[in-house]
Parts: structure tokens; sequence; C-alpha cells
């Protein structure tokens, strides 16, 4: 049974809200730093773990590295080519599962943004997707993850929020899994076009999706990717290597192989 990450209907539903124009926004200032963080020049070698959309991926691009992206969905990697096109760049686009990806090509840096990590129904599945991005970097290489944690899900959580966004009115609901072992989350989605046309007292084109990010706290994830083929995981605030700690932003870790 595929798992709901890899239904092309939830990417072309919710790809369009869950990569707004402030998240494109903010792409070439997140690439200036992953090359910063990671010491690369041009012509060296990416891996953009799960990239999506490409938002990051384009940018490394422009930027002059050579950058291989990997997804398990099609319609997202369709959107990455046309985005690489728009921009002039050349991406490598690889339609794969991260828990059983293997590569022959050793990379320089591998990244996997934008809360990308943690969907797997075990959790042993997570530790493939990273022994798997460990393999396919050279010796002395940087990983770059970003990711909610256990910490910032209890200091940032909300019960939920409802705007509009992208032609959809959105409603969203969020409860803790467990002790807090993980966070689920209930999107709601209705063509704003339908409501404001609804006169029967039903609105037409309603979309619920439901889903669970496991949660791991920052020192259980560092040891996990050290365990998983990595010499050193460190965990930061942002993607400025600020600390992590009650001020952190987001979950910034760092691994060297």
């Amino acid at each position: 049974m595929k798992q709901w990450f890899e239904s092309e209907d939830f990417w072309i539903n919710y790809a369009p809200i869950m990569y707004d124009d402030n998240l494109w926004e903010e792409a070439p200032t997140v690439a200036d730093y992953v090359t910063k963080i990671a010491g690369l020049k041009k012509g060296d070698s990416v891996l953009d773990a799960a990239c999506g959309v490409g938002r990051i991926a384009v940018e490394l691009a422009a930027l002059g590295m050579d950058v291989t992206g990997v997804d398990i969905t099609k319609p997202v990697l369709e959107a990455a080519a046309q985005s690489a096109e728009d921009e002039g760049v050349s991406l490598t686009l690889l339609n794969q599962d991260l828990r059983t990806f293997t590569t022959d090509k050793k990379f320089d840096c591998a990244i996997n943004l934008y809360t990308s990590f943690g969907y797997c129904d075990t959790e042993e599945e997570d530790l493939m997707i990273l022994q798997n991005i460990a393999r396919a970097l050279k010796q002395g290489g940087t990983f770059i993850m970003e990711c909610t944690s256990r910490e910032t899900a209890v200091m940032y959580f909300t019960k939920g929020e409802e705007f509009d966004r992208a032609g959809f009115q959105v409603k969203t609901e969020y409860s803790v899994e467990g002790a807090w072992e993980g966070l689920r989350s209930k999107w709601t989605i209705i063509p704003i076009q339908a409501v404001d046309e609804n006169t029967s007292g039903t609105t037409p084109g309603i979309i619920t999706h439901t889903y669970t990010q496991r949660l791991y706290s920052a020192p259980d994830l560092c040891k996990k990717i050290i365990s998983c083929g990595f010499s050193s995981a460190n965990a930061y605030g942002d993607f400025d290597l600020s600390p992590y700690n009650q001020n952190a932003r987001m979950m910034i870790i760092v691994a060297k192989k």
C-alpha cells in the first residue's frame, strides 16, 4: 500500500498551497546559506534528497553547482524540470524512492530541506533514507537537514489556522500523537470560487488530507544520523548556525561524513 507522500493526486492538489510565494522568495537566501555551510564552489556536486518542485535545486544550479534532485513523485519532478528550464539551468532529476535510493556518483553535499523527513510508517524506513544519503556522499562531504523537531513542535504548537492561498480557502488542524512522538496535521482546502458561488448549502470541491510526521528531538536525531554513517552531526536554530536553544526558529542539522 502506498504511503501518502507517494500519491500524485496529493501533490497535484496541495503543491500550489504548500509552495507559496514566500517560500519561492526565500529560496535564493537558503541556497546561499547551503553553499556557505558546506563550503561549496562552482562545479561541486549537490544531492537534493526529496527535491520537490526544485525550489532550492534550481537556485543552487544557478550558483554553478552540479545538482541532482531525487523525489518519489513524478508531478513535482516535472514542475522542477519546468522551473529549471524557465531559469535556464541544468538539473539531473531522478524519480526514485529515497528508502531504496542508490547511486554510483558521490556528492560533495546533500540536502534534505523544508521538513521533508519523518513521514515514513516506521523509524527503520527513516533510517534507511539517512543511510542512503550517507552512502551517496564523498568522504568529508556535508549533509544539511531542515526539519521540524520535537522541541520546535512544542515551542510553536498551534491548534490550527485558516487562510486563503493560491485560490483556495485553507483550514489546518494540528494535534499531538503519543508523548509528542508525532504531529498530526489535517489540511482541508476548498476552491474560493466554489465558496463564493455556493447557494445550495453544500460546497463542492472540498479536499481533506491527514498525515503524521514523526518527531525527533535534536539530540536523538543527531545520534541517529551518526549511526547511519556520518562522523558528526550538530543542531542549530537557523541557517545562520545560531544556537539551537529557546530562540531557535527551526532545527537545522549539519552533519559530516
